[in-house]
């Protein structure tokens, strides 16, 4: 068994019920990317897992690999809580779409540092977020996050040329996911509209770092254009949407 229990720095992205005591875990390890696992007992009054494992949580966790698709958490310790931002509706809001990102972009066991690092830091900014917008999926750290989870995995848009015919005169009008980024009027039919504002606004989210994204100074127009290329690159690439955008 000892060769196969090992060690991990994780986020808790989501859990659900499992039989009438336990919980299955949707992992992001710093180790091993993306993981299944069961948290065994969890759900009696007197787990030893207690409160540790709740959605956003970054913890230490021992986890054991047997024959089946999900591991066992065996041990863990948390790093951070995260409870400030479960406690918080509009926090909440802006955690359940940074992790639904996680889940759906990278669904690999595969190593990924600079994605577990760009997690841990949008959930310790988290803590202390005001509340910047009326909709938490308008909130400019989970614009930022989203966009540059997009990067790491190879989905960057490309916004200082036509994506399509290269032109570096021609004004940018909208966006095509085909095209790989931000097209021209010439080649915009079927495009997604775009303002000035917005391709600035994107541009400027992904060069600071997260910390800075309120910075970037976003209009209700800007955030809504940053959010329309968000979904149509989830859309055309992943073929899928975020669930967690309904409530936000």
């Amino acid at each position: 068994m000892a060769g196969r229990t090992y060690s991990t720095e994780a986020v808790v992205l989501r859990s659900f019920r499992l039989g009438e005591a336990d919980r299955v875990l949707h992992l992001f390890t710093l180790d091993r990317g993306r993981v299944g696992a069961v948290a065994k007992g969890i759900r009696k009054t007197k787990s030893r897992f207690g409160a540790r494992l709740e959605p956003l949580s970054h913890v230490d966790l021992l986890l054991h690999q047997g024959s089946g698709e999900l591991q066992t958490v065996t041990g863990v310790e948390l790093v951070r809580s995260h409870h400030a931002a479960r406690e918080d509706q509009y926090r909440l809001g802006v955690g359940l779409l940074g992790a639904e990102a996680m889940l759906r972009l990278f669904t690999e066991q595969e190593r990924n540092p600079r994605a577990f690092a760009a997690l841990t830091r949008f959930l310790d900014l988290l803590d202390s977020l005001e509340q910047e917008s009326a909709r938490p999926a308008l909130d400019s750290l989970a614009l930022s996050f989203q966009l540059k989870l997009l990067w790491l995995s190879g989905y960057l848009p490309h916004l200082t040329s036509c994506a399509d015919c290269g032109s570096e005169t021609e004004p940018l009008v909208g966006y095509s996911a085909r095209a790989g980024g931000a097209v021209c009027r010439s080649c915009a039919e079927g495009a997604l509209a775009l303002s000035p504002a917005g391709i600035a606004g994107i541009e400027g989210l992904l060069a600071r770092p997260l910390a800075e994204a309120r910075g970037v100074g976003l209009t209700e127009r800007s955030a809504r254009d940053a959010l329309a290329v968000i979904t149509a690159a989830y859309e055309y690439f992943g073929n899928f949407r975020l669930r967690s955008l309904r409530s936000a």
